[in-house]
């Protein structure tokens, strides 16, 4: 379940409710860059939903509609089609690429990586 080959109206209306949450399609055409009649986005609601995207509960303001996925996994699935596309399948050059990038990191954010690869790594079962 590929964010990335949706259609751009479609990403669009998916990022938004990642964004917002739960919103009614008046929300939702409210925050969409381009004026859409409700329909067209009722219409593109139903496609997402019938793709698994999206889903629909019921409230006193009308149907409410929310990602069908949580942020964690979507975030996940996007990053481990970005590391078998750019990186050839490699976490660690994901990584390092990111580290590259460290005169954008704050002392914090480094501090946070390092837990997190110390996790990783007892986890595993190393030292």
């Amino acid at each position: 379940m590929m964010l990335s080959k949706l259609p751009p109206r479609e990403r669009q209306i998916v990022d938004i409710l990642y964004e917002r949450g739960a919103l009614p399609v008046a929300d939702i055409c409210d925050a969409l860059p381009v004026q859409l009649t409700g329909s067209a986005v009722r219409a593109m609601l139903k496609r997402l939903e019938d793709k698994g995207f999206v889903q629909r509960t019921e409230s006193e303001r009308g149907y409410l509609y929310s990602p069908s996925v949580s942020d964690t996994v979507a975030k996940k699935s996007a990053l481990s089609e970005i590391v078998r596309v750019f990186f050839n399948g490699s976490p660690a050059s994901a990584a390092s690429a990111l580290l590259g990038m460290s005169d954008k990191l704050q002392e914090d954010e480094l501090s946070e990586l390092e837990k997190m690869i110390a996790k990783a790594r007892k986890d595993k079962g190393g030292q």
